[in-house]
């Protein structure tokens, strides 16, 4: 299964790098991996762009593309006419306006405040179960991606089926081996085996434990990739004699120079300890690993009211981080990352990463070699 996922998707190296950034995912495409971007929160017009972006640099190689496919979310917001944010409950809007008054975090002025609920206004429709299909059908445009990844749940059967049709791979994320059995019933390529300690959506399960569990599940039917607790060669090493064919890492490029995120966000992740790590709602509604900042914490402490189901807690968290991001309140930022951000100390470069990675995945398997041979 190794040597043919490889040949399929035509990387060097079994790195699946995923980002939101299109810088990120092209270096480590022309790096010899596999890059994945991370489409949450883009409009079919605005992934359009970036795919065709992509799509220009990263030459004859291909990549992946990881849309939100969520099973469990809000119904009713398929219903509303207008943007989402008029819909926000008042209990749960109270609640962020007095959290942030309390830390001295001022509203955003009249006219930007318009524009971002305009822009949110654009995109919100297309992180429901619904409104992926938009998504989807931008990406079965670009022939250079060869795999479509379902972020949260088993694809939609149709969408697995035209998406074969096309030649591309169809992956999906699991947290548990019902999840795994669920997308291989369905029919899935890849499964992303995403360990409790990962950055993002995650469940309880850590990564050693979920592996080879998933591995177990897959038999032959899928390849498996691990997530969640992997930045360094040794930990790639790990994961491969655990079963899986790759690895999938997220955290370790977000400090990268390529990332978009700002000075001061990779400052505040390069600060982190594996322990300032926590799972929290406060993001999406559903349990996703990030940073714990004052924000989670007024979340996490009693008296706070249930955060809302998918989409509507990613429309309230936009308005409160839009107004943490301008007053520029580090110890109120969270962002999605892994426990193993504990480990990256300092900004370095995608290829960097890469190389690094790979020496090390040779050094381990060096070192494991010769105490197998004096064992």
């Amino acid at each position: 299964m190794t040597a043919k996922l490889k040949e399929q998707l035509g990387y060097d190296a079994p790195i699946f790098a995923f980002n939101h950034c299109r810088d990120v995912v092209v270096e480590c495409t022309r790096a010899g991996g596999f890059g994945v971007l991370g489409s949450s929160l883009f409009s079919p017009e605005e992934l359009d762009q970036e795919l065709n972006w992509i799509d220009r640099h990263v030459g004859d190689r291909s990549y992946g593309v990881d849309i939100l496919m969520t099973s469990n979310y809000d119904e009713s917001t398929q219903k509303v006419a207008g943007p989402l944010a008029d819909s926000l409950p008042e209990a749960q809007l109270r609640f962020v306006d007095e959290v942030l008054a309390r830390e001295g975090v001022p509203p955003l002025p009249e006219e930007i405040e318009r524009e971002r609920r305009a822009s949110m206004a654009a995109r919100e429709r297309y992180i429901t179960r619904e409104g992926v299909r938009a998504l989807v059908d931008v990406v079965w445009r670009h022939p250079k991606v060869k795999l479509l990844v379902s972020a949260l749940g088993v694809p939609p059967a149709d969408i697995i089926a035209k998406t074969h049709e096309r030649g591309m791979l169809v992956g999906g994320v699991c947290g548990a081996p019902g999840h795994a059995e669920r997308q291989c019933a369905a029919g899935v390529d890849v499964l992303v085996a995403q360990g409790s300690e990962a950055g993002g959506h995650t469940g309880t399960i850590s990564t050693m434990v979920l592996v080879p569990q998933v591995v177990d599940v897959a038999k032959g039917r899928a390849a498996v990739l691990a997530a969640g607790g992997i930045a360094r060669g040794s930990q790639m090493a790990a994961a491969m004699a655990l079963g899986a064919d790759g690895v999938w890492c997220g955290s370790v490029w977000l400090v990268t120079r390529e990332s978009d995120l700002l000075p001061n966000q990779k400052a505040v992740l390069l600060n982190c300890r594996s322990q300032d790590t926590i799972q929290s709602r406060s993001m999406t509604g559903k349990p996703v690993r990030m940073n714990r900042s004052r924000y989670t914490d007024a979340w996490s402490a009693a008296g706070a009211p249930a955060t809302l189901a998918p989409p509507m807690q990613k429309v309230l968290y936009e308005y409160a981080r839009s107004r943490i991001d301008r007053a520029q309140r580090d110890d109120l930022y969270s962002y999605p990352v892994g426990q193993v951000i504990g480990m990256v100390r300092e900004e370095t470069t995608v290829r960097e990463v890469m190389l690094r990675m790979q020496n090390e995945y040779l050094e381990t398997l060096e070192r494991m070699g010769r105490q197998t041979e004096s064992a």
